[in-house]
C-alpha cells in the first residue's frame, strides 16, 4: 500500500489526498504565481494519485489570458494549484502550502525569476532559470 498524504484549503471545505509526487518542484516567480498566491513565489509540484475528499464542488478555477488555470476554493480563496494551458484537472500542480501532512519534497529550483519581485532576493543555491526549466 502506498503512502497517502493529506491537504486541504483554509477553511476545510476542499480536502484530498495524494499518493505520490514528481522529483521536481520549484519556486515559481512569475507575476501570475505571486499575485495568486500573495507571496513572493509559489511553490508547486506535482502529485499522482489525487483524490478529492471532500469539497471538489467548492473548487472554482481562473483561467489566464496565457490560457494557465489557476484552482482555488469559492468559501476561503486559498490557493489550491495550477494547470497549464491544455492539462486535464488530474494534471494539476498542487501548491504545497496546502498540504496538512508533512511531504518528501524539496524545491529543486526557483522558475521564471526573470518577472521576480525586486523586494525578495533569491539567494539560496538552488538553479535559477529565467523562464522554465528548460530557459
Amino acid at each position: 500500500m502506498s503512502e497517502e498524504y493529506r491537504g486541504s484549503c483554509l477553511c476545510g471545505s476542499v480536502q484530498f489526498s495524494v499518493t505520490g509526487f514528481d522529483d521536481h518542484a520549484a519556486h515559481c516567480h512569475c507575476s501570475m504565481c505571486r499575485k495568486f498566491h500573495g507571496s513572493a513565489f509559489a511553490t508547486i509540484v506535482e502529485v499522482k494519485g489525487l483524490k478529492w475528499i471532500c469539497g471538489e464542488e467548492n473548487l472554482k478555477e481562473y483561467q489566464a489570458p496565457n490560457g494557465t488555470i489557476r484552482t482555488f476554493c469559492q468559501e476561503c480563496g486559498s490557493s489550491i494549484g495550477f494547470r497549464v494551458k491544455g492539462a486535464d484537472r488530474r494534471e494539476i500542480e498542487i501548491a504545497i502550502a496546502a498540504f496538512d501532512d508533512a511531504i518528501p519534497v524539496k524545491p529543486d529550483a526557483h522558475i521564471y525569476t526573470a518577472y521576480k519581485s525586486n523586494w525578495y532576493p533569491v539567494e539560496d543555491s538552488l538553479p535559477k532559470y529565467p523562464e522554465g526549466r528548460e530557459s
